[in-house]
């Protein structure tokens, strides 16, 4: 028992002489409190020694606590490269930042960084609030500290990336983005937001390379698949969207949009009992369920089903109203035209749609290839493809 308390002493004796000279060091006051609580665990203990009193396991534990293991753990966190005042500021800042007190957190930071310019967390932690902020360009410099103190933290890259997207500078963040990739290839939100610039930039080949490297780490991510469909869609190679689309809809069976899409490339080949098959299982998305009755009742209309027809392209305009301005233009509706509800416009509200620009630009191309495949006819079914210079042509006229 006395040599317990005589190597307590030494240990916790030493322990205070080092905090001591670090505050001397560092010249950092936040060791005040540490090193007041280590004079309280050696005085308990030196209590118990002269009085030979019998302290409580509860008190003893305290002593153990405040004068031996708190100091060694800041010991060990400074070995890996941060310091008490850091830990303190840090863990006030995300006090307040789960308290949603997001200016004293950036008070706290911003006077951490001031004065530890090298905290990797404190930039980090700032990047974080400025970005939730909406100050952009605040958090694309804290990110870029962060990145010098850490070359390994490729999430900060990625939203440096995002932030430049999301700025307009889609160069600059696609240059970034690849960059990113040539690191860390399996990175699937670099992918898919590369994927997207490239696709706003009508870089659709380009594209297909980066879905085609994501696929080594990911061949089980649906959007992947369904991304490649919109691309293939997009450059009139119907076989190969159609595989990508059928792929997506068997990973994730509820993805109904890719149904919607593969409905319409079976209308494109005139396979049209597998078209109205998918586009009935596609009703179950809202967001093309409209287009999807207007479509089974073209589908209705070229197998002689009049009353099928009728009974889908009121559903069809009763989900939405602007449906109606397709059916005046589209001839195959002349036969039940004084069947079909006319709406009321004045009480139309704007529908709202959920799919990416993106998707409507997919969907869009393949609704007008569809009807250019009408009229065009010689379509090479064979090589599974419409040849983009033929239906260029046939739009010019």
């Amino acid at each position: 028992m006395l040599l317990e308390k005589i190597i307590f002493n030494v240990l916790a004796f030493s322990l205070f002489v080092v905090m001591f000279f670090k505050m001397i060091k560092k010249n950092d006051s936040n060791y005040v409190i540490l090193l007041c609580l280590q004079a309280l665990g050696i005085a308990i203990n030196f209590i118990e020694l002269i009085f030979t009193m019998h302290i409580g396991i509860f008190v003893r534990i305290l002593m153990y606590t405040i004068s031996v293991i708190l100091p060694m753990a800041v010991i060990f966190i400074e070995k890996r490269g941060m310091n008490l005042s850091e830990l303190i500021y840090l863990l006030l800042a995300k006090i307040f930042i789960l308290t949603d007190n997001q200016k004293n957190a950036k008070k706290f930071l911003i006077n951490l960084i001031s004065k530890y310019p090298e905290s990797y967390m404190g930039h980090k932690m700032l990047a974080q609030i400025y970005e939730k902020e909406g100050g952009m360009r605040k958090a694309i410099d804290e990110y870029v500290q962060v990145i010098d103190r850490n070359k390994q933290d490729y999430q900060s890259y990625y939203r440096i990336s995002f932030l430049l997207h999301e700025l307009g500078q889609k160069q600059e963040s696609a240059t970034m983005l690849k960059n990113l990739l040539g690191k860390k290839p399996d990175m699937l939100e670099a992918t898919q937001l590369l994927g997207d610039i490239l696709c706003e930039q009508e870089a659709y080949k380009e594209a297909i390379l980066v879905y085609n490297d994501a696929m080594k780490y990911h061949p089980n991510d649906f959007d992947i698949y369904y991304n490649m469909g919109m691309v293939y869609t997009m450059l009139n190679d119907f076989k190969n969207a159609k595989e990508c689309y059928e792929k997506a809809a068997t990973i994730n069976t509820l993805l109904y949009t890719a149904d919607y899409d593969l409905a319409l490339i079976n209308l494109i080949y005139k396979d049209l009992d597998e078209a109205e098959k998918l586009f009935l299982k596609s009703l179950q998305e809202p967001d093309v369920e409209p287009e999807a009755y207007y479509n089974l009742s073209k589908i209705s209309m070229l197998k002689g089903d009049n009353d099928n027809a009728i009974k889908f392209i009121n559903v069809a305009i009763e989900l939405d109203p602007n449906i109606y301005k397709k059916v005046e233009e589209e001839p195959i509706f002349i036969p039940i035209m004084s069947y079909i509800n006319y709406p009321n416009f004045e009480e139309t509200k704007e529908r709202k749609v959920k799919l990416s620009s993106r998707e409507k630009k997919a969907h869009k191309h393949l609704e007008e290839t569809s009807k250019l495949a009408e009229k065009l006819g010689n379509i090479d079914i064979d090589k599974s493809k419409l040849k983009a210079k033929d239906i260029n042509n046939e739009r010019e006229k």
